[in-house]
């Protein structure tokens, strides 16, 4: 099911729930964009395929294929279209969100669908990426903002937006320390002290990715800074 796409592009929606779809594509029309809808994880990776949306809205929970799965295939497809999940229990937010896929955000039901909305439009500035601007060195780690490329010594390593963006803002300022909280709002675009945990997670994810070299340094009870690696 189809909205017409406005200025702001096309979001795919695939979720099970109904209602739930309903509402969704109706505050995301409301701002501006083009909603279309699947049900089950097949036909929505049929449609990502088809449509090329400028965002995937990702039930978890999906009948059949899962919302992960369907994420997965995206990812060996190489196709790195921002994902938010939408998930049922706060115990999956590590699963979905860091180690294994990366996922640019998430939300926890029930939700606000302002929230969501908000939350797509961060993913939607974080793909697009920053202004150029000139490379970056931290220890053994390389950042091509320009590029939006990063070397760990001589190995390119592959992030989403959301990953390279979190990296780059501590990059660009070296051995300072950033809160949570500030970073939430540097790098996704809003600040809320609930969704503190998932900078915990994409900070593993990071340094999973970069190994030995990354540069991430964790300031007990403050928060994350870039340093070299000692």
């Amino acid at each position: 099911m189809s909205g017409a796409t406005p200025g702001r592009g096309l979001v795919l929606v695939v979720e099970d729930d109904r209602a739930i779809a309903d509402l969704i594509g109706l505050y995301l029309r409301r701002d501006g964009f083009g909603v279309h809808v699947e049900t089950d994880g097949s036909m929505g990776l049929a449609a990502v395929r088809r449509l090329r949306p400028v965002a995937v809205v990702l039930d978890v929970g999906l009948p059949g294929t899962d919302g992960i799965e369907v994420c997965r295939r995206m990812r060996a497809d190489d196709d790195w279209t921002p994902v938010l999940f939408v998930t049922a229990r706060d115990d999956e937010v590590d699963r979905i969100v860091g180690l294994e896929l990366g996922a640019d955000d998430y939300v926890t039901k029930p939700f606000s669908p302002r929230e969501l909305v908000v939350r797509v439009r961060a993913v939607l500035r974080r793909a697009a990426g920053p202004a150029p601007a000139a490379a970056v060195v931290v220890g053994a780690v390389r950042l091509d903002p320009a590029g939006r490329r990063v070397h760990a010594g001589e190995r390119e390593v592959v992030l989403t937006s959301t990953e390279f963006d979190l990296l780059a803002h501590l990059m660009r300022s070296p051995s300072r320390v950033f809160s949570r909280e500030q970073l939430l709002s540097a790098v996704w675009g809003y600040a809320a002290a609930a969704a503190t945990r998932t900078v915990d997670v994409h900070v593993a994810q990071l340094r999973a990715k970069l190994g030995q070299a990354s540069p991430i340094r964790t300031v007990r009870g403050v928060g994350y800074a870039a340093e070299p690696a000692p």
